[in-house]
């Protein structure tokens, strides 16, 4: 079964189950799916919906730092439990020893040699750890490896 498949089943089930918050943060989510497909005029794939869960992810993670500093305990938490749903869609994450030597592998595979051959480096991993891997701290680990700090 597909993954946006598996997110409009999930998404009966919740309307059957009456569960308000589950539902809207679904919708939200076959929102966003679609909004991509009309914007490129494609069906996504997996791999697709799971860049775009992923993106939905790193929003909902910058709108609880803001929103837990600005003292609304009350909207941080629905963005916390809309975070927690879609985490569940992507797959396993990788250990930080998996993601060190995926990053080693990388390098070794694009010839890089200096922070100027970093979006070489990134194009690589990307297909392989998006969805598994916080990009943000695989493009920190990349940098520092490159530039040898």
């Amino acid at each position: 079964m597909s993954l946006k498949t598996r997110i409009n089943e999930d998404v009966k089930v919740a309307m059957r189950a009456r569960e308000a918050k589950t539902l809207g943060a679904l919708r939200l989510l076959l929102a966003a799916i679609k909004q991509r497909e009309v914007d490129e005029r494609i069906e996504l794939d997996d791999a697709a919906v799971m860049a775009v869960i992923d993106k939905m992810l790193k929003q909902r993670r910058d709108s609880m730092a803001q929103f837990a500093a600005a003292g609304r305990k009350d909207l941080a938490d629905v963005e916390r439990f809309e975070s927690d749903l879609l985490v569940g869609y992507l797959p396993a994450g990788l250990s930080a020893e998996e993601i060190a030597e995926a990053v080693s592998r990388a390098i070794a595979e694009t010839g890089a040699a200096g922070p100027g051959d970093m979006g070489k480096v990134m194009a690589s991993l990307r297909p392989g750890l998006a969805g598994r891997a916080d990009m943000s701290e695989v493009s920190r680990l990349v940098k520092t490896r490159l530039t040898g700090a």
